[in-house]
């Protein structure tokens, strides 16, 4: 490029709306030439602001722990990061020779995401949204529920750093739990609950809460001095979810031509399961397809829709259709305008960024008619959405949801079902 912003000009404009930082660009002609992947990767925020505190409420400080898979942040710990990924039996199914098939699997595939990590900027962005998210959102609740203030953003990943045993150490350093009580939040943020997303994430935490506070239980009166948690384990159909997801959409069709814009096909696509999983009876499918009619429903019907799945893994049978087939066979069929739509995750990483925007998209040989709905990342209606759930969620008194004490009909892990008599189990109110 012949002319350059200067970055602290880009990264305040895009982390307050990535989408109207880059358009300025495109204008100019600026950015004419780059890839739209790398814009979104310019718009992800380099740091976040500091984050306010209140003085502590009556029933304050509240952790807020942001659960999600995370992702590598550089391309030297894609390595470790699948080696955790496939030695997730909740995740990836492999039975008794999962010690074995999982490190022989990521060391094979390591090569080959190292390239498509460098190829969406050298890392994944996911953690610095989920902290951005998880910052400004205990903003907001500060002032919505002084009562328990102040909320201290903590971000829990699966597979990379800040990995759920470093995150429950500084916890306990910041003085939560270890004799000293005090209540935190797990907070999903996968949207659509599934035993291979929450429920692994949960039995990690699980895991490593008996490790680091002992294998005893909460006493009836609840003053036992460890952490008292509670649990958001889904909110598929939250209102300011719908909506968020709804103007990106609003927002993409506006880029068709209005004779054109209500022919426009909208693909929902979201992370595949194994049929193994799904069998079992995991809830998953019927949470993103009621996520699906939401958003459709706030839209009043506007387009013809259908919902896919991506990122399939190994010769099993997965949940379909495939994205990229649906893509191909609906162009094929001489429909080209196509809107993918992330609907099961909460910001970019390498599902958006490098298998819909790079994969499916760049070689559709139409990236003019197939185009992407932007992710949530910075968007304020999320952040508002997520801190009017965890607003709620306190004010409920409830640990968890009942659904998640249901395990599903097939299950025979004994690890899911003592995590979920301990989460359910937890008293939601701290000691004095």
């Amino acid at each position: 490029m012949a002319f350059r912003l200067p970055a602290s000009q880009l990264c305040k404009a895009a982390a307050a709306n990535p989408a109207s930082a880059i358009r300025p660009l495109r204008s100019l002609g600026i950015a004419r030439n780059v890839p739209q992947q790398q814009l979104r990767w310019l718009a992800t925020p380099t740091s976040s602001p500091p984050v306010t505190r209140n003085a502590t409420g009556s029933k304050g400080p509240t952790a807020i722990v942001f659960l999600n898979m995370g992702g590598p942040a550089t391309t030297d710990d894609v390595g470790d990061f699948l080696s955790r990924l496939f030695a997730d039996g909740d995740l990836i199914p492999l039975g008794r020779l999962q010690g074995y098939l999982g490190p022989f699997i990521s060391k094979r595939r390591t090569p080959k995401i190292i390239k498509q990590y460098a190829a969406i900027g050298g890392g994944s962005p996911i953690r610095k949204w989920s902290e951005h998210q998880c910052e400004e959102m205990c903003k907001l609740l500060d002032k919505m529920s002084p009562e328990t203030a102040p909320h201290k953003p903590y971000v829990a990943f699966r597979y990379a750093a800040p990995l759920t045993e470093e995150t429950y150490a500084k916890l306990l350093a910041d003085g939560f739990g270890n004799g000293k009580g005090g209540r935190a939040v797990a907070f999903t943020q996968y949207p659509q609950y599934s035993c291979s997303t929450t429920g692994s994430s949960l039995n990690e935490l699980w895991k490593w809460r008996q490790r680091l506070e002992g294998k005893a239980g909460p006493l009836e009166d609840g003053k036992d001095g460890t952490i008292q948690w509670s649990v958001i384990d889904r909110w598929p159909v939250h209102a300011g979810l719908v909506e968020a997801f709804a103007k990106n959409i609003e927002d993409k069709l506006a880029e068709y031509p209005e004779e054109r814009r209500d022919k426009v096909v909208l693909l929902f696509s979201a992370h595949s399961l194994p049929m193994s999983v799904i069998n079992r009876g995991d809830p998953y499918p019927a949470e993103v397809a009621a996520t699906v009619y939401a958003v459709m429903q706030r839209l009043n019907f506007s387009n013809p829709y259908r919902l896919c799945w991506q990122s399939q893994v190994g010769p099993s049978a997965w949940l379909g259709p495939q994205t990229a087939t649906s893509v191909e066979e609906y162009i094929a069929k001489g429909q080209k305008d196509l809107v993918l739509i992330p609907i099961a995750f909460t910001s970019d990483h390498i599902e958006t960024l490098y298998e819909l925007d790079q994969e499916v998209i760049g070689e559709s040989g139409h990236a003019d008619t197939v185009k992407r709905a932007e992710s949530l990342n910075g968007n304020p209606i999320f952040i508002e959405a997520l801190a009017d759930l965890a607003k709620k969620h306190l004010d409920s008194g409830i640990s968890c949801s009942a659904q998640m004490g249901l395990r599903c009909p097939g299950c025979k892990s004994d690890r899911c079902l003592e995590s979920k008599k301990f989460f359910a189990g937890q008293t939601t109110v701290p000691e004095a």
